[in-house]
């Protein structure tokens, strides 16, 4: 089985700090595109943050300037730098990866369990 997981959620203040990662784990041959989704309650999940493993990256026009993603490609891990953080970031982060598994023969979308966001005075 491969898995990802992730971590450093919790409770900021506005215009606070938290760094979220995730790792994956597991069975796995090649991890390529990474990267994190929110979803907020009565919302739609959207799209946060995206890197491939050659390094491009992909950011929400909502979070430029204040949120930074990257990745350590040895530990098959993505981190999420989240700077200058907004009631409306508030939402449970999805960890999300395009992993192949060993002996596999197709790339495959997995998800993580989420970690909850919430920035409230």
């Amino acid at each position: 089985q491969v898995q990802l997981v992730e971590s450093g959620g919790g409770l900021v203040q506005p215009g606070g700090s938290l760094r979220l990662s995730c790792a994956a784990s597991g069975s796995i041959f090649r991890v390529t595109s990474m990267g994190w989704y929110r979803q907020a309650p009565g919302k739609q999940r959207e799209l946060v943050a995206t890197m491939a493993t050659a390094g491009s990256t992909n950011l929400a026009e909502a979070v430029k300037g204040r949120f930074t993603i990257s990745r350590d490609n040895a530990k098959n891990t993505v981190y999420l730098q989240m700077n200058s953080l907004k009631p409306e970031d508030t939402a449970v982060y999805y960890c999300n990866a395009w992993m192949r598994k060993v002996f596999a023969t197709t790339t495959s979308e997995y998800w993580g369990r989420g970690t909850q966001v919430t920035v409230s005075s």
